[in-house]
């Protein structure tokens, strides 16, 4: 299961989006999750969990489940939807059949689904949060040795530095840049998400190429 959301860092975009996070292919999509029923006519408030809201109000069908995978989802048509101009991060979506409070509140706490084939297509330099957690970080040398006795020499080499645990943001009303928590052998480590530091992210492959500035790690040491 991913969320459908990006994060950004200079030059590249992340989107907080999808879990949990497998080796295999997920299946699901989660873009909202029903907080209660809404009005008298069946309708339902959720909270957006996607970066792309505008998509929403042009779906025709959803699937209402559980993003744990507890169940299988259960394929509803909408009869519409829009966001909520009264409640910010919020959409309404109205299910097709469903046409009082007390049908309404069944979906309550259940998440809004779509296939993971329906995701959005993201443009070259862009990432799903979801396709950066789990990636292996390997630094580089921020420059290469004065001396080698060979091109494959250690020194070279990339190092291991650990996993991407998670993406932390800045709130927001602080602009910044998001950071990656990398978990390593000796803790945490935060690295910014920006294209002079993260040298090369290839998400199939799980993997990202970091150079890390001077002092980065006495800063998370502080």
């Amino acid at each position: 299961m991913k969320i459908d959301r990006l994060a950004v860092g200079l030059s590249l975009t992340v989107q907080p989006s999808y879990f949990p996070l497998s080796p295999e292919t997920p299946r699901w999509v989660l873009v909202a999750r029903i907080l209660r029923a809404r009005g008298n006519k069946g309708e339902v408030a959720a909270e957006i969990l996607t970066d792309f809201p505008e998509r929403l109000t042009g779906l025709r069908e959803v699937f209402a489940g559980h993003a744990d995978g507890r169940n299988e989802p259960r394929r509803i048509s909408l009869k519409s939807c829009w966001l909520s101009q009264n409640h910010r991060g919020q959409a309404v979506f109205h299910f097709a059949g469903v046409d009082s409070i007390s049908e309404a509140e069944k979906f309550r706490g259940l998440d809004v689904l779509l296939p993971f084939e329906q995701r959005v297509t993201l443009p070259a330099g862009q990432y799903f949060v979801s396709d950066l957690i789990g990636c292996s970080v390997f630094e580089n040398p921020a420059l290469p040795p004065v001396v080698a006795s060979s091109p494959c020499s250690q020194g070279e080499a990339p190092s291991l530095l650990g996993t991407v645990r998670d993406v932390q943001f800045p709130g927001e009303e602080i602009s910044g840049t998001p950071l990656l928590e990398v978990e390593t052998s000796g803790g945490e480590i935060l690295i910014p998400l920006a294209v002079d530091i993260c040298t090369k992210i290839e998400t199939k492959a799980r993997r990202i190429d970091v150079i890390l500035p001077d002092g980065l790690r006495d800063l998370n040491r502080e």
